[in-house]
């Protein structure tokens, strides 16, 4: 188990080369936001899915990143989405409307085949 002010990050290429999965473990938090920040500003980073089976919890900080980077990908024209997020966080997002913008789904499964049926990230559409 980690420790409440770390977060692990792994990063695999998706079933395309320009899609990047970001596997969290740990809660995304004020206090380890800058690590996933880091993580999302490093060059070459296109399409991304995050992946949140394991995290347990996000506070307002982490959603801010999350917020910052999916306009990122808006500006520059890449797709993005979440996955697997817990009731408890897709609760955080339906509270602060960020699902109504923000695309998620179940699986990186269900978000890969999106991200390829999608002609634009502006076509990707939350489930």
């Amino acid at each position: 188990m980690l420790p409440m002010d770390q977060i692990q990050i792994e990063r695999t290429t998706g079933s395309a080369p320009d899609i990047t999965i970001l596997k969290l473990k740990g809660p995304l938090t004020l206090a380890t936001l800058f690590d996933f920040q880091n993580v999302l500003r490093e060059p070459g980073l296109k399409s991304t899915i995050i992946d949140f089976t394991d995290v347990p919890y996000m506070d307002s900080g982490g959603l801010g990143v999350l917020l910052s980077h999916w306009a990122h990908t808006r500006r520059i024209g890449v797709k993005f989405a979440l996955v697997a997020m817990s009731e408890k966080l897709r609760v955080l997002l339906e509270m602060t409307k960020v699902s109504t913008i923000m695309p998620t789904y179940p699986t990186v499964a269900d978000a890969e085949r999106a991200f390829a049926s999608a002609t634009d990230s502006s076509t990707v559409a939350s489930v």
